[in-house]
């Protein structure tokens, strides 16, 4: 059994004992916090990327569609990408104007028609999506979603791009989807790739520059977004993307491609765990603790019904204690969640959700506070 004590002790970075225990009182457990400054500060990130015509910075509502969290990034200036007709209501309904929801869904809502008529941008997924929208609105602006023919992830699950991927018009049927567009009197504003969760700069790098040569397929695109993915480094064993770094070369391409082609695109980015996975923690309780004489388990009154990244995907998040015991002794626990399911693991190995691993936490009793760090991610991703 492994053991990872170097990101478990001590004190979360914005969630202290004593504002853990005030909360923990006001709201009960368990229950999301966030914290304001994290999230402007990461929007600010975003807003200066590296970008030479003009930049769009898309929040991925789908890692959290919390209406203040919404509200708070329209504020800073961001805009939203839906995944959901159910997203671009829930956006409205936080008080977004339409112009500024992009819609892009493995499936169109029935009610698509009409939300477009609201002011909604949307990405035609599929082939399929592409002739209903133009039998619905022939002439309508539209944007094409391809998947280009690349993908990387944090892991195969969040992987959607290459072959074994249903994200996007493949790329190679770029004919058909320009047919479709001739045939309703389309136009093509915007082209859109997305490789994955957690991809691999390099990869997003290289699928960035490919992807402009979708562009010069259609004339009157004039955004070309490059969607989201940015890792996040949750623990310290992990490293994060920084945007300066990964958009210089893309600011690069976009200039080149003006200069060659006589047509400035505007960059569209679609953060979405990059902006929220560290600002946000989930505060829960010790509820038991159990042995079974080779392991101790710390139960808690949460888990995989509020972070199911390990249990998914075998992530890593930092764990926190703030023990009532004064002993100060350290005990290396299995920190498990409240679902009857052994798959309910905090404490998991890296990148093996069923491979039981400790961590090194102050000698607990039940009723101390729990803080699970990096998951401002609602979703898995």
């Amino acid at each position: 059994m492994a053991k990872f004590a170097h990101h478990s002790c001590g004190t979360h970075r914005f969630l202290s004992p004593a504002a853990a225990a005030a909360i923990a009182t006001a709201h009960g457990t368990p229950c999301y916090v966030y914290d304001q400054a994290t999230l402007e500060a990461q929007a600010a990130a975003m807003l200066a990327f590296p970008n030479a015509f003009g930049l769009t910075v898309r929040f991925a509502m789908k890692a959290c569609p919390n209406a203040s969290v919404l509200r708070l990034f329209a504020a800073q200036g961001l805009h939203l990408d839906a995944s959901s007709g159910y997203e671009v209501r829930r956006a409205i309904q936080a008080g977004v104007p339409a112009e500024r929801i992009s819609l892009s869904s493995q499936e169109l809502p029935f009610d698509f028609a009409d939300l477009l008529r609201l002011g909604i941008q949307v990405n035609a997924c599929s082939l399929l999506q592409l002739e209903r929208i133009g039998q619905a609105m022939p002439g309508q602006q539209v944007g094409l979603r391809f998947n280009p023919g690349r993908g990387s992830g944090g892991t195969g699950k969040t992987n959607v791009g290459g072959p074994d991927s249903s994200f996007g018009i493949w790329h190679e049927w770029a004919d058909q989807a320009q047919a479709i567009v001739t045939k309703y009197q389309l136009k093509v504003v915007r082209i859109h790739t997305h490789i994955g969760s957690g991809s691999d700069p390099v990869v997003w790098q290289e699928v960035s520059a490919a992807s402009l040569a979708l562009v010069l397929r259609f004339p009157d695109v004039v955004t070309l977004n490059l969607g989201g993915g940015y890792k996040v480094a949750r623990v310290a064993t992990e490293k994060g993307t920084d945007p300066q770094i990964v958009g210089a070369p893309v600011k690069q391409a976009f200039e080149k491609f003006a200069a060659a082609h006589g047509r400035p695109l505007r960059l569209e980015i679609e953060p979405g765990t990059f902006l929220v996975a560290n600002a946000g923690a989930v505060l829960c309780r010790v509820q038991d603790v159990v042995s079974t004489g080779a392991r101790e388990f710390l139960k808690l009154d949460s888990g995989m019904t509020e972070i199911l990244r390990p249990s998914l995907y075998g992530s890593q998040h930092p764990v926190y204690l703030y023990s009532a015991n004064p002993t100060g002794r350290m005990r290396d626990y299995v920190v498990v969640g409240h679902c009857c399911e052994s798959g309910d693991l905090i404490s998991c190995a890296p990148g093996e959700p069923e491979t039981l691993a400790t961590r090194a936490l102050p000698e607990a009793v039940a009723g101390d506070l729990v803080v699970i760090g990096g998951a401002g991610r609602i979703v898995p991703a």
